[in-house]
Protein backbone atom coordinates (compact mmCIF):
# COMPACT_ATOMS: atom_id res chain seq x y z
CA UNK A 1 0.00 0.00 0.00
CA UNK A 2 1.25 3.47 -1.05
CA UNK A 3 1.64 5.81 1.43
CA UNK A 4 0.03 8.45 2.34
CA UNK A 5 1.27 12.00 0.50
CA UNK A 6 1.53 14.15 4.11
CA UNK A 7 4.16 11.20 5.17
CA UNK A 8 6.28 12.01 2.36
CA UNK A 9 6.69 15.73 3.86
CA UNK A 10 10.18 17.71 3.03
CA UNK A 11 12.48 18.05 6.27
CA UNK A 12 11.57 21.45 8.46
CA UNK A 13 14.12 24.12 7.12
CA UNK A 14 13.60 27.86 8.79
CA UNK A 15 11.96 29.68 6.13
CA UNK A 16 14.63 32.76 6.39
CA UNK A 17 13.04 35.69 3.97
CA UNK A 18 9.28 35.55 5.72
CA UNK A 19 11.15 35.67 8.50
CA UNK A 20 13.08 38.28 8.17
CA UNK A 21 9.82 40.39 6.09
CA UNK A 22 7.89 39.72 9.14
CA UNK A 23 10.71 40.74 11.33
CA UNK A 24 11.37 44.04 9.28
CA UNK A 25 7.28 44.36 9.45
CA UNK A 26 7.75 44.19 13.42
CA UNK A 27 10.35 46.84 13.40
CA UNK A 28 8.49 49.29 11.01
CA UNK A 29 5.14 48.55 13.26
CA UNK A 30 7.49 49.46 16.83
CA UNK A 31 9.09 52.64 15.32
CA UNK A 32 5.03 53.58 13.73
CA UNK A 33 4.05 53.00 17.45
CA UNK A 34 6.63 54.33 18.71
CA UNK A 35 6.84 57.57 16.52
CA UNK A 36 2.94 58.16 17.52
CA UNK A 37 2.58 56.85 20.99
CA UNK A 38 2.86 60.32 22.47
CA UNK A 39 -0.13 62.25 21.07
CA UNK A 40 -2.95 61.12 18.58
CA UNK A 41 -2.34 64.39 17.04
CA UNK A 42 -0.77 65.53 13.51
CA UNK A 43 3.53 65.61 13.96
CA UNK A 44 4.42 69.39 13.85
CA UNK A 45 8.36 70.26 13.67
CA UNK A 46 9.86 73.10 16.13
CA UNK A 47 12.28 75.23 15.18
CA UNK A 48 15.39 75.25 17.71
CA UNK A 49 15.05 71.64 18.78
CA UNK A 50 17.99 70.41 16.71
CA UNK A 51 16.32 67.78 14.20
CA UNK A 52 14.10 66.62 17.42
CA UNK A 53 10.24 66.46 16.71
CA UNK A 54 7.80 68.00 19.25
CA UNK A 55 4.29 65.94 18.30
CA UNK A 56 1.01 67.27 19.26
CA UNK A 57 -2.04 68.85 18.27
CA UNK A 58 -2.47 72.31 17.03
CA UNK A 59 -2.30 73.58 20.89
CA UNK A 60 -0.10 71.02 22.24
CA UNK A 61 3.80 69.91 21.81
CA UNK A 62 5.56 66.52 23.35
CA UNK A 63 8.84 66.63 24.51
CA UNK A 64 10.46 63.40 23.51
CA UNK A 65 14.37 62.68 24.96
CA UNK A 66 15.94 59.36 23.67
CA UNK A 67 12.37 58.30 22.27
CA UNK A 68 11.08 58.78 25.05
CA UNK A 69 7.97 60.84 25.94
CA UNK A 70 8.43 63.05 28.93
CA UNK A 71 6.29 65.66 29.18
CA UNK A 72 3.10 67.05 26.84
CA UNK A 73 2.72 70.79 26.70
CA UNK A 74 -0.70 71.38 26.13
CA UNK A 75 -0.99 75.98 27.28
CA UNK A 76 1.11 78.81 26.63
CA UNK A 77 3.15 80.37 29.62
CA UNK A 78 4.48 84.19 29.57
CA UNK A 79 4.00 84.02 25.81
CA UNK A 80 5.71 81.40 24.81
CA UNK A 81 3.59 78.49 22.45
CA UNK A 82 3.78 74.63 23.50
CA UNK A 83 5.89 74.29 20.92
CA UNK A 84 8.57 76.56 21.87
CA UNK A 85 8.52 75.35 25.72
CA UNK A 86 9.14 72.02 24.60
CA UNK A 87 12.29 73.20 22.30
CA UNK A 88 13.07 74.96 25.16
CA UNK A 89 12.64 72.11 27.63
CA UNK A 90 15.25 70.05 25.26
CA UNK A 91 17.68 71.98 25.04
CA UNK A 92 18.00 72.56 29.06
CA UNK A 93 17.47 68.98 29.19
CA UNK A 94 20.17 67.94 26.83
CA UNK A 95 22.81 70.50 28.47
CA UNK A 96 22.26 68.77 31.71
CA UNK A 97 22.78 65.47 30.21
CA UNK A 98 26.24 66.42 28.73
CA UNK A 99 27.68 67.37 32.23
CA UNK A 100 28.93 64.63 34.49
CA UNK A 101 27.41 63.98 37.98
CA UNK A 102 24.39 61.89 39.89
CA UNK A 103 21.69 64.43 38.03
CA UNK A 104 18.91 64.26 40.93
CA UNK A 105 15.43 65.44 39.64
CA UNK A 106 13.51 67.08 42.03
CA UNK A 107 10.04 68.88 41.93
CA UNK A 108 9.52 72.64 43.55
CA UNK A 109 5.97 74.20 43.77
CA UNK A 110 5.44 77.55 42.67
CA UNK A 111 2.20 79.56 42.56
CA UNK A 112 1.87 79.12 38.84
CA UNK A 113 2.42 75.31 39.02
CA UNK A 114 5.53 72.75 39.33
CA UNK A 115 9.12 73.46 38.96
CA UNK A 116 11.04 70.23 37.28
CA UNK A 117 14.49 70.60 38.16
CA UNK A 118 17.49 68.53 37.08
CA UNK A 119 20.67 69.14 39.81
CA UNK A 120 18.96 72.32 41.13
CA UNK A 121 18.77 73.68 37.31
CA UNK A 122 15.35 74.35 36.03
CA UNK A 123 14.27 71.79 33.10
CA UNK A 124 10.48 72.59 32.73
CA UNK A 125 7.70 74.15 34.10
CA UNK A 126 4.32 72.11 34.39
CA UNK A 127 1.26 74.18 34.61
CA UNK A 128 -2.03 73.62 35.26
CA UNK A 129 -3.66 74.22 31.40
CA UNK A 130 -0.62 71.15 30.59
CA UNK A 131 -3.24 68.92 32.54
CA UNK A 132 -5.00 66.64 29.93
CA UNK A 133 -8.94 67.57 29.78
CA UNK A 134 -9.74 64.18 30.43
CA UNK A 135 -7.83 62.90 32.94
CA UNK A 136 -8.31 65.82 34.63
CA UNK A 137 -5.29 65.06 37.21
CA UNK A 138 -3.58 67.66 39.35
CA UNK A 139 -0.83 69.52 38.51
CA UNK A 140 1.16 67.90 40.78
CA UNK A 141 0.99 64.37 39.96
CA UNK A 142 1.43 65.12 36.60
CA UNK A 143 4.79 67.05 37.35
CA UNK A 144 5.54 63.28 39.50
CA UNK A 145 4.99 61.74 36.54
CA UNK A 146 7.16 64.11 33.77
CA UNK A 147 10.07 63.42 36.99
CA UNK A 148 10.01 59.72 36.80
CA UNK A 149 10.00 59.76 32.65
CA UNK A 150 12.74 62.15 33.49
CA UNK A 151 14.63 60.22 35.70
CA UNK A 152 14.62 57.14 33.23
CA UNK A 153 16.31 59.54 31.02
CA UNK A 154 19.06 60.07 32.64
CA UNK A 155 19.82 56.62 33.87
CA UNK A 156 19.44 55.24 30.08
CA UNK A 157 21.80 57.65 28.82
CA UNK A 158 24.39 56.80 31.21
CA UNK A 159 23.65 53.57 30.36
CA UNK A 160 24.47 54.45 26.77
CA UNK A 161 27.99 55.79 27.95
CA UNK A 162 28.75 52.53 29.58
CA UNK A 163 30.89 50.53 27.70
CA UNK A 164 30.37 47.42 29.78
CA UNK A 165 26.65 47.76 30.07
CA UNK A 166 26.65 48.15 26.12
CA UNK A 167 28.67 45.44 25.14
CA UNK A 168 26.74 43.00 28.05
CA UNK A 169 23.96 43.77 26.49
CA UNK A 170 24.89 43.00 23.24
CA UNK A 171 25.88 39.43 24.12
CA UNK A 172 22.20 38.98 25.66
CA UNK A 173 21.04 39.99 22.55
CA UNK A 174 22.64 37.99 20.18
CA UNK A 175 22.22 34.89 22.85
CA UNK A 176 18.86 35.56 22.77
CA UNK A 177 18.96 35.61 18.72
CA UNK A 178 20.53 32.24 18.85
CA UNK A 179 17.70 30.69 21.45
CA UNK A 180 15.38 32.56 19.01
CA UNK A 181 16.75 30.52 16.00
CA UNK A 182 17.07 27.21 18.34
CA UNK A 183 12.98 27.23 19.20
CA UNK A 184 12.03 28.61 15.54
CA UNK A 185 13.56 25.36 14.42
CA UNK A 186 12.35 23.28 17.11
CA UNK A 187 8.88 24.74 15.94
CA UNK A 188 8.67 23.79 12.75
CA UNK A 189 9.55 20.29 13.73
CA UNK A 190 7.05 20.52 16.07
CA UNK A 191 3.98 21.42 13.88
CA UNK A 192 5.71 19.12 11.07
CA UNK A 193 5.37 16.07 13.89
CA UNK A 194 1.91 17.80 15.12
CA UNK A 195 0.65 17.48 11.51
CA UNK A 196 1.94 14.50 10.34
CA UNK A 197 0.16 12.64 13.85
CA UNK A 198 -2.98 15.06 13.02
CA UNK A 199 -3.22 13.62 9.54
CA UNK A 200 -3.01 9.61 10.34
CA UNK A 201 -5.29 9.97 13.10
CA UNK A 202 -7.50 11.88 10.71
CA UNK A 203 -7.19 10.02 7.78
CA UNK A 204 -8.22 6.47 10.57
CA UNK A 205 -11.08 8.19 11.81
CA UNK A 206 -12.46 9.31 8.22
CA UNK A 207 -12.22 5.72 7.21
CA UNK A 208 -14.47 4.33 9.77
CA UNK A 209 -17.18 7.17 9.70
CA UNK A 210 -19.02 5.81 7.42
CA UNK A 211 -23.44 6.14 6.06
CA UNK A 212 -24.78 3.44 4.29
CA UNK A 213 -21.58 1.62 3.56
CA UNK A 214 -19.66 4.85 1.78
CA UNK A 215 -17.51 7.58 3.63
CA UNK A 216 -19.03 10.19 5.36
CA UNK A 217 -15.85 12.26 5.07
CA UNK A 218 -13.79 12.65 2.22
CA UNK A 219 -9.78 11.86 2.32
CA UNK A 220 -9.13 14.50 -0.19
CA UNK A 221 -10.93 17.44 1.42
CA UNK A 222 -10.00 16.69 4.80
CA UNK A 223 -6.47 16.03 5.20
CA UNK A 224 -5.54 19.45 2.91
CA UNK A 225 -8.18 21.17 5.30
CA UNK A 226 -6.09 20.08 8.07
CA UNK A 227 -2.65 20.57 6.86
CA UNK A 228 -3.62 24.48 6.54
CA UNK A 229 -5.40 24.70 9.25
CA UNK A 230 -1.63 23.47 11.06
CA UNK A 231 0.46 25.47 9.15
CA UNK A 232 -1.61 28.75 10.01
CA UNK A 233 -1.48 27.64 13.47
CA UNK A 234 2.41 27.34 13.31
CA UNK A 235 2.71 30.59 10.99
CA UNK A 236 0.60 32.71 13.95
CA UNK A 237 2.97 30.75 16.93
CA UNK A 238 6.54 32.12 14.74
CA UNK A 239 5.09 35.57 14.85
CA UNK A 240 4.16 35.49 18.63
CA UNK A 241 7.92 33.94 18.76
CA UNK A 242 9.46 36.77 16.71
CA UNK A 243 7.59 39.32 18.20
CA UNK A 244 8.79 38.33 21.76
CA UNK A 245 12.33 38.16 20.80
CA UNK A 246 12.27 41.72 18.59
CA UNK A 247 10.81 43.00 22.21
CA UNK A 248 13.09 41.54 24.44
CA UNK A 249 16.33 42.80 22.23
CA UNK A 250 14.97 46.47 21.70
CA UNK A 251 14.39 46.63 25.67
CA UNK A 252 18.07 45.52 25.72
CA UNK A 253 19.52 48.77 24.14
CA UNK A 254 18.63 52.38 26.24
CA UNK A 255 17.59 54.17 22.83
CA UNK A 256 15.41 51.70 21.36
CA UNK A 257 13.64 50.37 24.89
CA UNK A 258 10.42 52.32 24.40
CA UNK A 259 9.82 50.72 21.60
CA UNK A 260 10.18 47.43 23.01
CA UNK A 261 8.30 48.51 26.31
CA UNK A 262 5.84 49.75 23.75
CA UNK A 263 5.69 46.25 21.79
CA UNK A 264 5.53 44.09 25.53
CA UNK A 265 2.52 46.88 26.63
CA UNK A 266 0.58 46.49 23.27
CA UNK A 267 0.72 42.76 24.10
CA UNK A 268 -0.18 42.53 27.25
CA UNK A 269 -2.67 45.14 26.38
CA UNK A 270 -4.54 42.90 23.87
CA UNK A 271 -4.01 40.04 26.43
CA UNK A 272 -5.59 42.36 28.96
CA UNK A 273 -8.83 43.27 26.58
CA UNK A 274 -9.25 40.00 25.14
CA UNK A 275 -9.46 38.33 28.59
CA UNK A 276 -11.31 41.48 30.04
CA UNK A 277 -13.57 40.95 27.10
CA UNK A 278 -14.49 37.70 28.22
CA UNK A 279 -15.06 38.20 31.67
CA UNK A 280 -17.74 40.38 31.33
CA UNK A 281 -19.26 38.03 28.32
CA UNK A 282 -19.10 35.60 31.00
CA UNK A 283 -22.51 36.15 32.72
CA UNK A 284 -24.31 37.69 30.01
CA UNK A 285 -23.76 34.33 28.49
CA UNK A 286 -24.69 32.66 31.56
CA UNK A 287 -27.90 34.26 31.76
CA UNK A 288 -28.60 33.27 27.78
CA UNK A 289 -27.75 29.43 28.62
CA UNK A 290 -30.38 30.08 31.47
CA UNK A 291 -33.16 31.03 29.48
CA UNK A 292 -32.25 28.33 26.85
CA UNK A 293 -32.27 25.74 29.15
CA UNK A 294 -35.58 26.81 30.90
CA UNK A 295 -37.20 27.20 27.25
CA UNK A 296 -36.30 24.02 26.56
CA UNK A 297 -37.53 22.45 29.01
CA UNK A 298 -40.58 23.91 28.67
CA UNK A 299 -40.67 22.67 25.16
CA UNK A 300 -39.98 19.13 26.16
CA UNK A 301 -42.63 19.06 28.76
CA UNK A 302 -45.34 20.87 26.42
CA UNK A 303 -44.23 18.21 23.54
CA UNK A 304 -45.41 15.40 26.12
CA UNK A 305 -48.47 17.18 27.16
CA UNK A 306 -49.69 17.58 23.29
CA UNK A 307 -48.97 13.77 23.00
CA UNK A 308 -50.77 12.38 25.69
CA UNK A 309 -53.63 14.42 25.01
CA UNK A 310 -53.79 13.49 21.30
CA UNK A 311 -53.64 9.75 22.79
CA UNK A 312 -55.89 9.87 25.23
CA UNK A 313 -59.30 8.60 24.77
CA UNK A 314 -61.18 11.80 24.47
CA UNK A 315 -58.81 14.34 23.19
CA UNK A 316 -60.43 18.19 22.90
CA UNK A 317 -61.70 19.21 19.47
CA UNK A 318 -59.63 21.93 19.06
CA UNK A 319 -56.41 19.74 19.36
CA UNK A 320 -56.55 16.31 16.83
CA UNK A 321 -53.77 13.87 15.60
CA UNK A 322 -53.24 15.18 12.34
CA UNK A 323 -52.65 18.76 14.14
CA UNK A 324 -50.48 17.54 17.00
CA UNK A 325 -47.67 18.14 15.13
CA UNK A 326 -47.84 21.12 13.33
CA UNK A 327 -49.06 22.79 17.09
CA UNK A 328 -45.88 21.41 18.67
CA UNK A 329 -43.80 23.33 16.04
CA UNK A 330 -45.70 26.48 16.19
CA UNK A 331 -45.23 26.33 20.16
CA UNK A 332 -41.83 25.38 20.02
CA UNK A 333 -40.62 28.07 17.29
CA UNK A 334 -43.10 30.58 19.45
CA UNK A 335 -41.13 29.26 22.52
CA UNK A 336 -37.82 30.10 21.45
CA UNK A 337 -38.77 33.06 19.48
CA UNK A 338 -39.64 34.52 23.21
CA UNK A 339 -36.62 33.33 24.40
CA UNK A 340 -34.35 34.72 21.86
CA UNK A 341 -35.99 38.20 22.65
CA UNK A 342 -35.33 38.30 26.31
CA UNK A 343 -32.02 36.86 25.98
CA UNK A 344 -31.01 39.74 23.26
CA UNK A 345 -30.11 42.24 25.62
CA UNK A 346 -27.42 39.78 27.87
CA UNK A 347 -25.40 38.86 24.05
CA UNK A 348 -22.19 40.02 23.60
CA UNK A 349 -22.15 43.18 21.65
CA UNK A 350 -25.62 43.18 21.42
CA UNK A 351 -25.89 46.90 22.27
CA UNK A 352 -23.21 47.88 19.49
CA UNK A 353 -23.87 50.26 16.53
CA UNK A 354 -22.77 46.78 14.37
CA UNK A 355 -24.59 44.06 16.36
CA UNK A 356 -27.49 46.80 15.64
CA UNK A 357 -26.79 47.38 12.23
CA UNK A 358 -26.83 43.53 11.17
CA UNK A 359 -30.26 43.30 12.94
CA UNK A 360 -31.76 45.70 10.77
CA UNK A 361 -30.21 44.41 7.51
CA UNK A 362 -31.59 40.68 8.28
CA UNK A 363 -34.92 42.50 9.35
CA UNK A 364 -34.93 43.96 6.22
CA UNK A 365 -34.04 40.67 4.03
CA UNK A 366 -36.27 38.17 5.85
CA UNK A 367 -39.19 41.22 5.03
CA UNK A 368 -38.42 41.95 1.57
CA UNK A 369 -37.57 38.14 0.69
CA UNK A 370 -39.99 36.03 3.01
CA UNK A 371 -43.83 37.89 2.07
CA UNK A 372 -44.20 34.37 -0.55
CA UNK A 373 -43.03 32.04 2.64
CA UNK A 374 -45.61 33.76 4.47
CA UNK A 375 -48.31 33.38 2.40
CA UNK A 376 -47.41 29.63 2.14
CA UNK A 377 -47.14 29.46 5.49
CA UNK A 378 -50.60 30.94 5.90
CA UNK A 379 -52.16 28.64 3.23
CA UNK A 380 -50.56 25.29 5.03
CA UNK A 381 -51.63 26.39 8.58
CA UNK A 382 -55.49 26.88 6.87
CA UNK A 383 -55.45 22.88 5.71
CA UNK A 384 -53.85 21.54 8.79
CA UNK A 385 -56.72 23.30 11.52
CA UNK A 386 -59.79 23.16 8.85
CA UNK A 387 -58.64 19.60 8.47
CA UNK A 388 -59.19 20.26 4.61
CA UNK A 389 -56.87 17.56 3.73
CA UNK A 390 -55.38 14.51 5.82
CA UNK A 391 -52.77 12.25 4.67
CA UNK A 392 -54.54 9.07 2.99
CA UNK A 393 -57.25 11.30 1.78
CA UNK A 394 -57.96 10.68 -1.81
CA UNK A 395 -58.10 14.16 -3.40
CA UNK A 396 -58.84 15.30 -7.08
CA UNK A 397 -56.54 19.21 -7.20
CA UNK A 398 -56.92 21.32 -10.04
CA UNK A 399 -57.02 18.27 -12.54
CA UNK A 400 -54.31 16.24 -10.29
CA UNK A 401 -55.89 13.26 -8.87
CA UNK A 402 -53.48 11.07 -6.42
CA UNK A 403 -53.38 9.92 -2.20
CA UNK A 404 -52.38 12.90 -0.34
CA UNK A 405 -48.90 11.58 1.68
CA UNK A 406 -47.66 14.89 3.67
CA UNK A 407 -49.91 18.17 4.50
CA UNK A 408 -46.22 20.32 5.12
CA UNK A 409 -46.17 23.82 5.80
CA UNK A 410 -45.24 24.90 2.72
CA UNK A 411 -46.44 22.40 0.29
CA UNK A 412 -48.53 19.17 0.37
CA UNK A 413 -47.22 16.24 -1.67
CA UNK A 414 -49.28 13.54 -3.29
CA UNK A 415 -48.81 9.88 -5.24
CA UNK A 416 -50.73 9.31 -8.17
CA UNK A 417 -51.70 6.37 -9.45
CA UNK A 418 -49.30 6.41 -11.95
CA UNK A 419 -46.10 6.38 -10.00
CA UNK A 420 -45.75 10.06 -10.25
CA UNK A 421 -45.24 12.51 -6.85
CA UNK A 422 -46.83 15.72 -6.90
CA UNK A 423 -45.60 18.02 -4.87
CA UNK A 424 -48.66 21.50 -5.43
CA UNK A 425 -47.97 24.50 -3.34
CA UNK A 426 -50.54 25.20 -0.53
CA UNK A 427 -51.51 28.79 -1.56
CA UNK A 428 -52.99 27.07 -5.28
CA UNK A 429 -54.74 24.48 -3.10
CA UNK A 430 -56.58 27.16 -1.16
CA UNK A 431 -57.36 28.73 -4.27
CA UNK A 432 -58.95 26.38 -6.23
CA UNK A 433 -61.87 23.57 -5.65
CA UNK A 434 -60.54 20.73 -4.03
CA UNK A 435 -62.53 16.71 -4.09
CA UNK A 436 -62.31 14.75 -1.88
CA UNK A 437 -62.99 11.10 -2.27
CA UNK A 438 -62.41 10.02 1.39
CA UNK A 439 -63.58 12.10 3.53
CA UNK A 440 -67.87 10.77 3.52
CA UNK A 441 -67.25 6.93 3.36
CA UNK A 442 -68.23 4.99 5.71
CA UNK A 443 -65.43 2.93 7.08
CA UNK A 444 -61.84 2.69 5.31
CA UNK A 445 -61.45 3.42 1.82
CA UNK A 446 -62.25 6.07 -0.89
CA UNK A 447 -65.27 6.69 -3.54
CA UNK A 448 -64.50 5.51 -6.88
CA UNK A 449 -66.92 6.49 -10.07
CA UNK A 450 -67.18 6.51 -13.71
CA UNK A 451 -69.25 7.77 -16.30
CA UNK A 452 -70.53 6.26 -19.37
CA UNK A 453 -73.32 7.73 -22.00
CA UNK A 454 -75.57 5.06 -23.73
CA UNK A 455 -78.42 5.94 -26.40
CA UNK A 456 -81.61 6.56 -25.05
CA UNK A 457 -83.21 3.71 -27.31
CA UNK A 458 -81.43 1.26 -24.52
CA UNK A 459 -83.25 0.87 -20.89
CA UNK A 460 -82.46 2.61 -18.49
CA UNK A 461 -82.82 0.00 -16.09
CA UNK A 462 -80.89 -2.51 -17.91
CA UNK A 463 -77.93 0.20 -17.96
CA UNK A 464 -78.14 0.44 -14.37
CA UNK A 465 -78.09 -2.83 -13.55
CA UNK A 466 -75.37 -3.62 -16.10
CA UNK A 467 -72.85 -1.04 -13.82
CA UNK A 468 -74.21 -2.17 -10.34
CA UNK A 469 -73.13 -6.23 -11.85
CA UNK A 470 -69.80 -4.88 -13.35
CA UNK A 471 -69.08 -3.09 -9.60
CA UNK A 472 -69.93 -6.16 -7.87
CA UNK A 473 -67.67 -8.03 -9.93
CA UNK A 474 -64.13 -5.81 -9.17
CA UNK A 475 -62.02 -7.00 -6.61
CA UNK A 476 -61.84 -4.02 -3.83
CA UNK A 477 -65.13 -2.47 -4.80
CA UNK A 478 -67.41 -3.53 -0.91
CA UNK A 479 -71.03 -4.27 -0.96
CA UNK A 480 -71.85 -2.20 1.54
CA UNK A 481 -72.59 0.63 1.01
CA UNK A 482 -74.12 -0.88 -2.53
CA UNK A 483 -72.62 0.68 -5.61
CA UNK A 484 -75.42 3.25 -6.80
CA UNK A 485 -75.96 4.94 -10.46
CA UNK A 486 -76.97 8.68 -10.94
CA UNK A 487 -78.38 9.93 -14.16
CA UNK A 488 -76.57 13.12 -14.03
CA UNK A 489 -77.72 14.51 -17.26
CA UNK A 490 -80.19 14.15 -19.90
CA UNK A 491 -78.20 15.12 -23.44
CA UNK A 492 -79.38 15.53 -26.71
CA UNK A 493 -78.52 12.29 -27.99
CA UNK A 494 -77.79 10.53 -24.83
CA UNK A 495 -77.96 10.12 -20.90
CA UNK A 496 -75.34 10.26 -18.83
CA UNK A 497 -75.05 7.19 -16.10
CA UNK A 498 -72.73 7.76 -13.43
CA UNK A 499 -71.11 4.90 -11.16
CA UNK A 500 -70.04 5.74 -7.44
CA UNK A 501 -68.77 2.73 -5.23
CA UNK A 502 -66.78 2.90 -2.64
CA UNK A 503 -63.33 0.66 -2.27
CA UNK A 504 -61.22 -0.45 0.32
CA UNK A 505 -57.95 0.22 -0.53
CA UNK A 506 -55.95 3.40 0.32
CA UNK A 507 -52.80 3.53 -1.88
CA UNK A 508 -53.12 5.22 -4.51
CA UNK A 509 -51.70 1.94 -7.38
CA UNK A 510 -54.57 -0.03 -6.53
CA UNK A 511 -56.62 2.97 -6.97
CA UNK A 512 -55.68 2.71 -10.35
CA UNK A 513 -55.97 -0.68 -10.93
CA UNK A 514 -59.74 -0.94 -9.10
CA UNK A 515 -60.64 1.43 -11.74
CA UNK A 516 -59.12 -0.17 -14.85
CA UNK A 517 -60.52 -3.31 -13.91
CA UNK A 518 -64.40 -2.11 -13.27
CA UNK A 519 -63.65 -0.38 -16.76
CA UNK A 520 -62.97 -3.86 -18.06
CA UNK A 521 -65.99 -5.75 -16.30
CA UNK A 522 -68.31 -2.41 -17.35
CA UNK A 523 -67.13 -3.44 -20.75
CA UNK A 524 -67.71 -7.23 -20.13
CA UNK A 525 -70.99 -7.30 -18.45
CA UNK A 526 -72.64 -4.99 -21.76
CA UNK A 527 -71.05 -7.43 -24.09
CA UNK A 528 -72.35 -10.50 -22.30
CA UNK A 529 -75.89 -8.64 -22.81
CA UNK A 530 -75.81 -7.04 -26.11
CA UNK A 531 -75.12 -3.80 -25.16
CA UNK A 532 -73.16 -1.61 -27.18
CA UNK A 533 -71.21 1.07 -25.65
CA UNK A 534 -71.93 4.17 -28.14
CA UNK A 535 -72.76 7.20 -27.58
CA UNK A 536 -74.77 8.41 -31.55
CA UNK A 537 -74.95 11.67 -33.02
CA UNK A 538 -77.65 12.55 -35.69
CA UNK A 539 -77.37 14.99 -38.00
CA UNK A 540 -80.88 14.30 -39.22
CA UNK A 541 -83.99 13.09 -37.46
CA UNK A 542 -84.23 9.35 -37.43
CA UNK A 543 -86.98 7.60 -39.12
CA UNK A 544 -87.91 5.70 -36.38
CA UNK A 545 -88.42 6.92 -32.76
CA UNK A 546 -85.95 5.87 -30.19
CA UNK A 547 -87.63 5.00 -27.53
CA UNK A 548 -87.83 1.71 -25.58
CA UNK A 549 -91.22 -0.67 -25.20
CA UNK A 550 -92.86 -1.23 -22.17
CA UNK A 551 -92.01 -4.80 -22.45
CA UNK A 552 -88.30 -4.35 -22.40
CA UNK A 553 -87.64 -1.79 -19.55
CA UNK A 554 -86.66 -4.41 -17.32
CA UNK A 555 -84.36 -6.30 -20.17
CA UNK A 556 -81.70 -8.81 -18.44
CA UNK A 557 -79.81 -7.91 -16.03
CA UNK A 558 -82.55 -5.56 -14.86
CA UNK A 559 -85.25 -7.36 -12.59
CA UNK A 560 -88.76 -6.41 -11.38
CA UNK A 561 -88.45 -6.10 -7.95
CA UNK A 562 -85.53 -3.44 -8.04
CA UNK A 563 -86.85 -1.03 -9.58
Amino acid sequence: MASPTFERLAPPRLPWRPLLLALGLLLWCALCAAAGAATPGAATPVAGTGGETARGGPDEAVLMVLNRQVMAFRAPYMGLSPGIRAARSRLAIEAALSEAGVLPVTIQGHSDGQLVMIDGKLAFFVTPGDVDPVLAQPPELLAEQAAQQLRKVIAETRESRNLDAMLRAGAISLAATVAFAVLMWLLLRLRQWATRKLLVGAERRASQIKVAGARLIDRQHLLPLLKTTMDALGWVAMFLLCYAWLSFVLTRFPYTRPWGELLHEYLIDIGRSLGSGIGSALPGLGVCLVIFFIANLFIRFLGGLFSRVSQSSAPPQWLSPETVDTTRRLVAIAIWLFAVVMAYPYLPGSKSEAFKGVSVLLGLMVSLGASSLVGQGAAGLILTYTRTLRPGDFVNIGGHEGTVIEVGFFTTRIHTGLGEELTLPNSIITGQVSKNYSRNVKGPGYIIDTTVTIGYDTPWRQVEAMLCEAARRTKGIVEAPAPRVFQTALSDFYPEYRLVAQAIPSSPRPRAEVLSQLHANIQDVFNEYGVQIMSPHYMTDPPDAKTVRPEAWYAAPARRDEA
